[in-house]
């Protein structure tokens, strides 16, 4: 009885996951919150477990997140009426506009920012690492394509007897160029395909991976329609233009100098 009498008197906070997990603690049991580690502070009562949001500025700072009451927080940091910053919620971009301008020319030394302006900048990293991503993506698109084209010259190099025999029956440059390139642009549509397939496995993976060491919902890896279509096309397109120019170097050669004679 004492002790519920007790519980019923503390103050509640919450944490995030992360916290949780690190400190073993559940919803329930009791803390003590201090300024400083090891000393005497307030016992409050674990009210709940709040999970982290998709946000790659929490991502960057790696903080645990704890909620207090206001009272609780001013007495623990010991500021007074001081805050270091805070948090406005506005309605529209004219009304955000309005709380800036207002805050920056109430009294020398306060600034104010958009929240996206700020997540932004804690974002910076990602957006080096994405622009890194694509010069990589430009350079593997860029070598692989002159791959596919020196192996198709090959493939279709070793069947010069083949095309020899369909053109001395009679078959056109055209016709016989015309299946080269549909040949061509099948593989590419069913080696595109396996590349989607392995895309996403691997995609599942780095954000098993990631979100369980980081502890966050935040997806680091996307598979989204728009990349499927466009590996698709390009892969198409690849393999079309590949098959069309080994096919026209094939045929332009006499059937007779195709089989060796």
């Amino acid at each position: 009885m004492v002790a519920l009498l007790l519980a019923l008197q503390l103050r509640t906070i919450t944490i995030d996951q992360r916290l949780a997990a690190d400190a073993h603690v559940r919803v329930g049991d009791t803390v003590v919150v201090s300024a400083t580690p090891g000393a005497g502070g307030d016992s409050v009562v674990l009210a709940a477990i709040i999970g982290r949001r998709a946000d790659p500025s929490e991502i960057a700072r790696s903080d645990y997140r704890v909620h207090l009451h206001l009272d609780q927080l001013q007495r623990l940091v010991g500021y007074g009426d001081r805050v270091d910053r805070f948090a406005i919620a506005t309605h529209g971009t004219p009304a955000a506009d309005s709380a800036v301008r207002m805050i920056n020319d109430a009294a020398f030394g306060f600034r104010a920012y958009r929240s996206r302006d700020i997540a932004v900048e804690t974002s910076a990293t990602f957006a080096v690492v994405s622009r890194f991503h694509r010069a990589i993506g430009v350079i593997t698109i860029v070598a692989s394509a002159v791959f596919l084209l020196c192996i198709l010259l090959l493939k279709v190099d070793e069947r010069r007897r083949d095309v020899a025999a369909l053109r001395l029956l009679g078959i056109s440059r055209r016709s016989v160029m015309l299946t080269v390139v549909l040949e061509a642009a099948f593989v590419s549509v069913i080696g595109s395909g396996v590349g989607v397939v392995m895309g996403w496995v691997t995609s599942l993976a780095v954000n098993w991976h990631y979100q369980a060491r980081y502890q966050t919902p935040l997806r680091f890896a996307l598979v989204t329609s728009d990349i499927v279509i466009f590996a698709v096309t390009l892969s198409l397109v690849l393999g079309i233009v590949a098959g069309a120019l080994a096919a026209r170097r094939l045929v332009r050669t006499h059937p007779l100098v195709l089989l060796g004679r």
